[in-house]
């Protein structure tokens, strides 16, 4: 095997090194100033984020660290993306107040069948320095009884009753079931097995990374580091998600992408910036400053949804999905914080939206709006009562009404 010394040079640029270790950066372990070490000293590390396919698509709140390993690869290092097609099954119960439903690997495998394709917009795959992805089953599933009970000596049942939301389940009266406490066990196993340096994660991940970083130690007796990523949110602690109505899949079109942000709070536009984007530390305080002084943050919310849907697409596209929103808002008859309407399916009947958001007391009465003229879908007017609407549409009655179908 060739010496990896020789075969990739590591980049030991102490702005390119400051930059990935504050960037988006919430709190290293043990300490930044270790690992600003270690990247000085031009050792090639070992540098992982993992992500369990609960859906059928990656998420934006997965571009946070995929553009983390983006920037560690480019300095040279070794990046592993592992997909948890084995955690999965089980999981995750971080920062969860239920128990998550668990799923079979037939729909786990189903619903990876992207992420590759889609984490390659930002991860090179190939090339001399190419990003590997790895799957936990290759490991997780050949464990024996004896191993698990080998793995589960190193913690005790107090450092795992430690953690948020299981206190705050026990305390509410909710179960927590013995196969949660496992789940950080075998994220942290994944640490072990494939004798990483580095874990990049989300904030609400400490705790399983950690657990890894514990088992880092004791198994192999190595100092594994752990980098907390922060979480897009506002001032408030609101966090863009399905429940709000805002989330964004990397399958979503570039129309619906900056749709959704423009849906944001306010107070997620500079950590928008900050997490999502390559805008520069300098121009992200400087836009801060200006909407602190009154500038309408509107005008920096379309900026950032022109900045995002170009990193996932294009600069064209983004100009498109930009004229797109302008057509529908222009005349401002569209308000930016319009309400949300969630369809347990991909589409319905207007006639049974209409109703089910209160615009209309019955069907009757929807179907005389729409013959009428008094019912847009998108702008447009629609007048056919048979209509199906699918998801992402803007629906409005009158001249006041308004929802958003998701």
């Amino acid at each position: 095997m060739q010496n990896m010394a020789t075969k990739f040079k590591v980049s030991t640029d102490p702005k390119a090194i400051q930059h990935f270790l504050v960037r988006s950066v919430e709190n290293v372990y043990p300490t930044r100033e270790k690992l600003a070490e270690l990247m000085a000293s031009g050792k090639r590390i070992t540098v992982y984020a993992g992500v369990d396919p609960t859906g059928p698509s990656l998420q934006m709140g997965h571009l946070i660290w995929l553009k983390k390993l983006a920037e560690i690869q480019k300095l040279g290092h070794r990046v592993v993306m592992l997909i948890g097609d084995f955690t999965a099954m089980i999981g995750d119960p971080s920062d969860k107040a239920a128990v998550r439903k668990q799923l079979t690997h037939d729909e786990v495998l189903a619903n990876c069948k992207l992420y590759k394709k889609q984490a390659s917009r930002f991860l090179a795959f190939d090339g001399p320095n190419a990003a590997e992805l790895r799957y936990n089953s290759t490991w997780l599933a050949k464990m024996t009884f004896v191993d698990v009970i080998e793995l589960a000596a190193h913690f005790t049942v107090q450092q795992m009753s430690e953690r948020d939301m299981f206190e705050t389940r026990m305390k509410d009266g909710k179960p927590v079931y013995l196969h949660e406490f496992l789940y950080p066990l075998m994220q942290g196993y994944d640490s072990v097995e494939m004798n990483v340096d580095l874990e990049v994660g989300g904030n609400d991940q400490m705790f399983n990374m950690l657990v890894g970083r514990t088992l880092a130690r004791e198994i192999l007796h190595k100092e594994k580091f752990v980098m907390t990523l922060k979480l897009l949110e506002d001032a408030t602690g609101k966090k863009m998600g399905k429940s709000e109505g805002n989330a964004i899949a990397f399958s979503d079109t570039s129309e619906d992408v900056f749709g959704k942000i423009m849906s944001w709070t306010d107070g997620m536009i500079v950590p928008g910036f900050e997490l999502l984007t390559d805008i520069s530390d300098d121009k992200i305080i400087d836009i801060a400053a200006q909407m602190a002084d009154g500038e309408n943050p509107m005008t920096f919310k379309r900026r950032l949804a022109r900045e995002i849907v170009t990193v996932f697409t294009s600069k064209k596209e983004a100009n498109l999905a930009e004229a797109h929103f302008t057509a529908i808002h222009q005349k401002h008859e569209v308000p930016e914080d319009l309400s949300i309407w969630k369809s347990k399916g991909q589409s319905l009947k207007l006639i049974d939206i209409l109703v089910s958001c209160g615009f209309v007391a019955s069907k009757t009465e929807a179907r005389r709006q729409i013959v009428q003229g008094g019912v847009k879908v998108d702008g447009k007017r629609i007048k056919d009562v048979d209509i199906v609407v699918t998801k992402g549409s803007i629906i409005q009655k009158g001249k006041r009404h308004f929802v958003k179908l998701v």
